[in-house]
This record gives C-alpha cells, sequence and structure tokens, in this order.
C-alpha cells in the first residue's frame, strides 16, 4: 500500500483515561506490532498498519527535530520519551506522551517498542508552542540549530538532560490530571 498523505482537519480525537496505545517497529520503524487501542485511537485498520513506517501516523505539526533526536537517542540503546502529537486516518489529531525503547532478542536489537499515553491537557499547550519555534528554526536555520535550541531549553528549564526534563514534566501534569493521563 502507497502512504497516502492525510490532510489535518484540525480536530482533536480524544485520547483520555488509563488505555495505552502499544506498538512495535523493525530496526527502520516498520510497523510489526500493533494493539487494538492503537487502531481504534488512529482509525487505522490492521491492515493497513503493519509493513508500513511508522511515521504514517505523523502530524505535520510535529518537528522533525524531534523525530532525529528520538532516532540518536535509541539508536544509543538508550529509552527515549516526548510528546507527540499524531494524526488519524481521516485527519484528525490525537496527543501522546510516548516511551520509545529497543526490543532485544537473545541480547541482540530486534527492533523499537512503544507506548504512548494519553498527554494531560496542561502539556498540549506547551508541546504546541515548543513544536512551533522548533519548526520556526528548522526553516529559517536547519535542524542542528533547532536542536541546539531545544537543549538550551532544556538547560535553561534547569535539567540535566531532555529525558529528565520529559519525564518531570510529564509526572508533575500526570499528578494533576486526576486519572486522565
Amino acid at each position: 500500500m502507497a502512504h497516502q498523505t492525510i490532510t489535518p482537519t484540525g480536530r482533536e480525537k480524544p485520547f483520555t483515561g488509563d488505555r495505552m496505545i502499544v506498538s512495535k517497529t523493525d530496526l527502520r520503524g516498520t510497523i510489526t506490532y500493533v494493539n487494538r487501542t492503537f487502531m481504534e485511537v488512529s482509525e487505522f485498520p490492521y491492515t493497513e498498519l503493519i509493513g508500513q513506517p511508522h511515521n504514517i501516523i505523523r502530524h505535520p505539526d510535529m518537528p522533525r527535530t524531534a523525530f532525529r533526536h528520538l532516532w540518536k537517542t535509541i539508536q544509543s540503546g538508550e529509552e527515549w520519551f516526548g510528546m507527540v502529537k499524531n494524526i488519524s486516518a481521516n485527519g484528525d489529531h490525537y496527543w501522546v506522551f510516548a516511551n520509545v525503547t529497543t526490543d532485544y532478542r537473545d541480547g541482540r536489537a530486534i527492533g523499537y517498542y512503544s507506548i504512548r499515553r494519553p498527554l494531560p491537557e496542561p502539556l498540549k499547550q506547551l508541546a504546541t508552542e515548543l513544536y512551533a519555534e522548533l519548526r520556526r528554526i528548522e526553516t529559517a536555520e536547519g535542524m542542528d540549530a533547532a536542536e541546539k535550541w531545544l537543549m538550551d531549553q532544556v538547560e535553561a528549564a534547569g535539567f540535566a538532560s531532555y529525558r529528565d526534563f520529559m519525564l518531570q514534566t510529564y509526572l508533575k501534569h500526570a499528578g494533576q490530571a486526576g486519572g486522565e493521563a
């Protein structure tokens, strides 16, 4: 199946509660497994997900810098955490807090495993503003400049790493969400 460009509707699809979206990919990011929640929220049937690049659900509002950082992190064997805006098959969007980690078999990396939880409401605005600025910098100065700006923001906020920034920010707001995250 050829990957079609999906036109964003501007409507947010609710993704709340204690449900989790789960997927697995091979080392190149090709989907090898999705759970039922992934299919329900993305509105893609199983047959249109398996064998496709995971970026089939990438919303155009997401800066390339975020995924560049994700790939650098997971290819070094570390876990990645972050806020992600995805697009469903009908063009609606949904926000998640993602954790991506390496999937090993017999001590050898075979792919990646991702668990996504609902993003607490206050973090959607933070992510929207952060990602708009990253896209602006990417366009004006390139991805290296955008990544440097992002790391400068993490340091200015008093965090030792992007991972610490994401985890602490999520945990702070997840606790205030009253079960919605």
